[in-house]
């Protein structure tokens, strides 16, 4: 923890955009990082730049089989968070939030240490209470397409509060809402990358449905930060607790903001609403601020920025390629 004796510290899914950033935030606080990722929907360029450094370790596995190592606290990130990537392959998908969470719980009660889930904003579905608070047990459809990660990551919160109360294992919750950053995957179908490169080289920009519903965005900066805060607090404070930006935005409303921050001749176009699609998505982060004293710092323009900017390099170097 901040403050105290050097920590060896897991971070599974540890070369995903989340995790990524959270190896960089824990080894700039003087840790040792144990990234573990199998690579399924993220790849090694995210940490290339930290391969070298003398305190963090890469390990190749996939945390639906069991994982032996020696830590003191334990970050669980592994799971694709973007639906072309959890739909891919869903029964994968629900194996890695459900075995996955059994695996490292288990690990966290062998070696009696903290250990976090990186929950999601899915597992309130298509909520029918707005803004989104974490006594709301969500209105998720549990054989749609999008129920491989919703459910998966349900029942992952239920195993995790069920070791704490059969075995008293120190957790931590948090549900994490629509964050983005440098750092995304060009490809990795979420909705700012989508179109923030479809701007940047002038593509129609795709809104599906009518483009009112709602998302809130948090700067990834501001998310890992959360997250070193939730895994300090005392041992009673468990969670679940929503992490994200509470300012509302519509899809609609993000694609012409995108549009005139890039300059961009890029045409609006319409498309299929996809199965399940909420139509609101914006939390109360009242728990957060009064346990974690967090609030996201990073306004959305200035977030926004810094992120085209990271896909124009991208995307400037594979033009010169």
């Amino acid at each position: 923890m901040r403050g105290l004796s050097r920590q060896r510290i897991l971070v599974t899914g540890g070369a995903g955009f989340l995790g990524a950033q959270l190896c960089r935030l824990l080894l700039a606080r003087g840790h040792e990082v144990l990234c573990v990722d199998n690579f399924y929907s993220s790849t090694k360029d995210g940490i290339a730049q930290l391969l070298d450094h003398p305190r963090f370790e890469l390990l190749r596995h996939d945390v639906t089989f069991p994982l032996y190592v020696e830590v003191d606290q334990i970050y669980n990130l592994a799971c694709p968070a973007s639906p072309i990537y959890y739909q891919q392959d869903p029964v994968q998908t629900t194996k890695t939030s459900v075995h996955g969470a059994i695996n490292l719980l288990g690990l966290a009660k062998r070696l009696k240490c903290r250990i976090l889930q990186a929950s999601t904003s899915e597992v309130y579905g298509d909520p029918r209470v707005h803004p989104q608070t974490e006594d709301y047990w969500g209105h998720v459809n549990p054989i749609g397409l999008r129920a491989c990660y919703d459910e998966g990551k349900r029942c992952a919160e239920t195993l995790f509060f069920d070791y704490h109360r059969q075995h008293s294992l120190p957790i931590k919750v948090v549900r994490i809402f629509n964050t983005y950053g440098p750092g995304m995957h060009l490809n990795d179908g979420r909705v700012v990358s989508n179109f923030i490169v479809q701007a940047l080289q002038n593509q129609p920009i795709t809104l599906y449905g009518d483009g009112s519903q709602t998302r809130s965005f948090c700067f990834v900066s501001d998310l890992v930060t959360a997250l070193e805060l939730m895994m300090e607090t005392p041992a009673e404070i468990t969670g679940p607790f929503n992490l994200g930006n509470p300012v509302e935005v519509s899809i609609r409303q993000l694609a012409e903001t995108i549009i005139e921050l890039t300059g961009s001749r890029s045409q609006v176009i319409a498309g299929p609403l996809p199965s399940d699609d909420p139509s609101q998505r914006c939390p109360d982060i009242s728990q957060a601020r009064a346990h974690l004293g967090w609030s996201p710092q990073v306004a959305m323009d200035e977030g926004l920025k810094l992120t085209i900017s990271y896909f124009d390099d991208i995307l400037a170097t594979r033009s010169q390629a």
